[in-house]
């Protein structure tokens, strides 16, 4: 067993200008090995990245792009479609597979690639991978997709119809790095000193009152994404929509990266299911405890919850390994393990560690299918005063009623979601700030936390209390277990319900509740998924239909999936309510037109936990 050694030493062509079908050139820049002073004319394997980011970024994609080039690779960064130094206009994730796949096949004409190209990137590099495979370009061989999109109507820009605030935050954040901001200092100025906790407090925005206004390409997309809540043709283009294009998915070798509590999760696990089902592959699926992003892949904790040392993986090893397998033939046994390759949370001392993070611990293992074929799908049921149990509600079980205040939502407490900053990145070269430290400038801490309120969450108001002592957030908790209950796959929780209200949100949120301890003598509520349903999507998400203000109605939360093991003593609990922002966008429960509401009010929101609507979770249970 072998791979690339590090042999080579670096050369960059800059702005090599790629053209694409309809005239647009796109900037790219093409790293290629160099021995003894001279390029390598062998023609080579090469892989592609294809960024909004900024490809002359030297801390990530340069230092990524020669990590492979030292090994024998050529890599191709490219800056998408209108960024940086790309022509044409941007609008975010179209254009992105006829263009991808335009360049594809430009790399493989070239005399420096053998006609083998890889694709490779994190988050929006992870959709665009994605996106062009949907058109099968013959060069494409191999891709490493690290937390990426599926159907961005399901479970990216929108969620049970809700619509996720990070999207919002990106326009911002990186509309201050767009080509009207970089190339006129009055619009960088303005978009530069943006910040988003005080623009969150102004939602849903108006067309031309915000710094967006400078930016019209960018608020154009903004809108389009915030307003238009039906599933439609908009949300099934290309660059959207990977879920609609399996079949014409390129069938080449793919391995998927992605985390528990990355905002990606669902979509990793989606892709993975159906392309397993109709591709040849190989396809395989790795899940470890991490947040967003390809850092986090090395690191052992998420938020404030610490896996132990093993959660951590090399990821540049990783995706070697799997190129020099397909792109260079080189036996590295990646091609001998098991499909899935999954971290199952759970079964740490429950103390706290040396960094100050609860040790949850937890453990790999390979599995061959997901979800796993073992699983008891058992179903955990609402009971009066706040009881989850094995056993179906009586007849006299009374609902639980809570009023939902629009101007009051539940704030986020970690999750599954972007790091979400406000203000303009760092320059070139500067350290990077802890996020604890920059608490004016985060609007979302992804991770697991104690659901606890503090002030660096967004929201959060003193004398910060536990989430579950708010009025608008019912609990509901088993016992304490006499067995460790280990969950591993998808999470749907069904909800009966009924709202004074025409339209309104339902949220759900699994925990593990520890009990207390010395280091933590309150317990310790870690959040594990969590999931959101707007009522006016409960029938179909093609078409909104608003609530019978007092009618009982059935709505299903499809929660991220997981793997977790609940410890003996402690307690498996799911929380109910009606908001989490910034996390998701706000219910006004007036049933205007989504993202233009201008009003507000509350709502009375009931949930039924009776024999004749018994509201209930189901979990993976692994025996």
């Amino acid at each position: 067993m072998g791979g690339s050694l590090e042999e080579y030493d670096v050369a960059v062509m800059r702005n090599v200008m790629i053209p694409m079908r309809d005239g647009v050139r796109l900037a790219a820049d093409v790293y290629r090995p160099v021995r003894d002073g001279h390029l390598v004319e062998t023609p080579l394997p090469v892989l592609l990245e294809r960024t909004p980011y900024n490809k002359a970024d030297p801390l990530r994609i340069q230092r990524n792009a020669e990590y492979f080039v030292r090994r024998g690779y050529v890599s191709v960064i490219q800056d998408v479609r209108g960024r940086f130094r790309s022509e044409g206009k941007f609008y975010f994730l179209a254009k992105e597979a006829p263009d991808g796949y335009d360049t594809v096949q430009w790399i493989a004409g070239q005399p420096w690639c053998n006609g083998k190209v890889g694709t490779q990137g994190t988050s929006y590099m992870a959709c665009v991978q994605s996106a062009l495979a949907t058109l099968a370009p013959p060069a494409l061989a191999a891709m490493c997709v690290n937390q990426g999109a599926s159907n961005a109507h399901t479970s990216s820009v929108r969620q049970g119809g809700a619509f996720e605030m990070r999207f919002l935050c990106w326009a911002f954040r990186y509309g201050a790095l767009s080509k009207e901001a970089l190339g006129d200092p009055v619009i960088g100025e303005a978009l530069g000193r943006v910040n988003l906790r005080e623009w969150l407090t102004r939602t849903p925005l108006k067309r031309g009152c915000s710094p967006l206004r400078f930016i019209p390409a960018y608020e154009e997309w903004v809108f389009d994404i915030l307003t238009r809540g039906d599933y439609d043709d908009f949300w099934k283009q290309w660059g959207f929509n990977i879920e609609e294009y399996l079949g014409e998915h390129a069938d080449v070798p793919l391995y998927l990266f992605g985390g528990w509590y990355d905002s990606f999760t669902r979509s990793t696990l989606d892709n993975f299911v159906g392309l397993s089902r109709l591709k040849k592959g190989p396809i395989k699926v790795i899940m470890g405890p991490w947040t967003h992003g390809w850092e986090p892949l090395g690191f052992t904790y998420a938020g404030d919850a610490d896996f132990g040392p093993k959660a951590a993986i090399d990821y540049q090893a990783h995706r070697l390994r799997w190129f020099d397998q397909w792109l260079k033939g080189l036996e590295t046994r990646v091609a001998d393990e098991p499909p899935v390759h999954l971290f199952v949370m759970g079964g740490g001392s429950g103390r706290r560690n040396a960094e100050g993070r609860l040790d949850h611990g937890g453990s790999w293992r390979f599995e061959h299918e997901w979800p796993l074929a073992r699983t008891r799908y058992t179903t955990y049921y609402l009971r009066a005063e706040g009881a989850l149990r094995l056993e179906k509600p009586g007849r006299g079980d009374a609902p639980s009623s809570y009023m939902y205040d629009p101007s009051n939502p539940v704030p986020t407490i970690g999750g599954n979601m972007s790091s979400l900053a406000g203000l303009l990145p760092r320059p070139e070269g500067a350290p990077p700030v802890p996020l604890e430290q920059r608490e004016q400038d985060v609007i979302g801490i992804p991770g697991a936390f104690d659901q606890h309120e503090h002030p660096m969450f967004l929201g959060c108001k003193p004398p910060y209390l536990p989430l579950a002592s708010r009025h608008d957030v019912v609990v509901f908790r088993t016992p304490p277990l006499e067995r460790d209950v280990e969950a591993t796959g998808p999470v749907t929780a069904t909800l009966f319900a009924s709202s004074s209200a025409v339209d309104t949100d339902f949220t759900a949120k699994l925990i593990d509740e520890y009990p207390p301890s010395s280091d933590y003598p309150e317990g310790y509520a870690m959040n594990l998924t969590d999931s959101i349903i707007r009522a006016r999507y409960r029938n179909s998400r093609e078409r909104a239909e608003l609530l019978t203000p007092g009618e009982i109605v059935k709505l299903t939360i499809v929660l991220y999936p997981t793997a977790n093991v609940f410890q003996v003593g402690h307690r498996i609990r799911l929380d109910i309510s009606s908001s989490n922002f910034p996390r998701f966008d706000i219910n006004p429960n007036t049933g205007e037109p989504l993202g233009l509401s201008r009003k507000k009010v509350v709502a009375e929101n009931t949930i039924y936990h009776d024999a004749e609507h018994p509201s209930h979770i189901v979990l993976p249970v692994i025996p």
